[in-house]
This record gives C-alpha cells, sequence and structure tokens, in this order.
C-alpha cells in the first residue's frame, strides 16, 4: 500500500476543514439523498462525500460503506488532495497503491473507485466519489460529467452549511431532498 503524500498546502487546507465546521455538524439530508443518487445512476454499491481530516477520513455522507470514518493512510480519496482533479482506479487489486490496502483485502472489497475533488474556499476538501466491488474500464465522457456536476452540487451544499447567510435555501434543498428519499 503507498500512502498519499500530503499537498503542499496541507496546513491551509487543514485550517479551513477545521474552521469550515463541517466535522462537527449532523448528518445532512441533501447529500444523504444525493450520493444515494449518485450511486445508482453508477449501478454501484458505494457513493461518499470526503472529507480528509490530518489522521482519518470522514464520510460527510456515504451509502454502501460500513463506517463513518477511515484512516487517512488507506484512503483512497486522499490521493486526490495531492493532484486535485478526478482519480480513477479501474482495478484495485492490480494498482501497487492499493492492492494490500485493507479496504481492498478486507470491508469494504473495493475494487473500483472514482473521485473528483470538492472544494471550499477554493481549497480541496476531499472528494465526491463512487466504488464497486468489481473492476471497471473507467469513466467514460457523460459518467465523468455527471460526477463533476454532483460535486458542484456538493460544494455549493457545503458552502450554504458553512455560510453565515441567512439558511433558506438550505431548508428548500432538505425539502426537495426528503421527498426524493
Amino acid at each position: 500500500m503507498i500512502c498519499a503524500p500530503h499537498p503542499r498546502d496541507e496546513l491551509v487546507r487543514l485550517r479551513v476543514l477545521e474552521s469550515s465546521g463541517l466535522l462537527a455538524t449532523d448528518r445532512d439530508p441533501f447529500l444523504d439523498s444525493l450520493v444515494v443518487a449518485v450511486a445508482r445512476s453508477f449501478e454501484l454499491p458505494m457513493a461518499a462525500v470526503s472529507l480528509i481530516e490530518r489522521d482519518q477520513q470522514f464520510f460527510k455522507a456515504s451509502v454502501g460503506l460500513p463506517t463513518r470514518t477511515t484512516p487517512r493512510d488507506c484512503s483512497f480519496c486522499a490521493h486526490v488532495l495531492w493532484w486535485p482533479a478526478p482519480f480513477v482506479v479501474p482495478d484495485a487489486t492490480l494498482d501497487d497503491r492499493f492492492a494490500n490496502n485493507p479496504l481492498v483485502t478486507g470491508e469494504p472489497h473495493i475494487r473500483f473507485y472514482a473521485g473528483v475533488p470538492i472544494s471550499l474556499q477554493g481549497v480541496c476538501l476531499g472528494t465526491l466519489c463512487v466504488m464497486g466491488h468489481s473492476p471497471k474500464s473507467g469513466l467514460d465522457d457523460a459518467e465523468m460529467r455527471l460526477l463533476q456536476g454532483a460535486a458542484m452540487a456538493v460544494e455549493e451544499r457545503l458552502n450554504q452549511m458553512t455560510s453565515p447567510q441567512p439558511r433558506e435555501r438550505a431548508e428548500r434543498l432538505d425539502r426537495a431532498a426528503r421527498r426524493t428519499v
């Protein structure tokens, strides 16, 4: 297993994450419904909004994952922080970075991973990702646009959750999310 290096802006990134208060907030109905919709759209059993802390990965929203956190050193999503761009692993068992990863060799038995960065205040804090138990050749252009578009919705929601502005729009999104679940 090869751990992801820390990005050059790691201290700034951690300050933005800590000051956002996102790690202290409850699960969000909009994000929960969004990850369910993303997993269904890709016909994959797992999807998550991950936030990468100093030592662990926290799932702000997830479907199909047995836990709300994992150690950062085995995080697929942490690799996106180094180079904030879409990151796809077609078969984790064939990738030296992940072949011995406990998330591959044990629960949840990840084989396929695709993640796109999510940012707040221009700093990459984590990803929106989809995962599967079987290898997949990758994402076609339409699938990548779908995942990136969903990541933009995640970023908008995170901005609303951290904004001191009135939360009327966030409350409307909550009501809409409850109707779709």
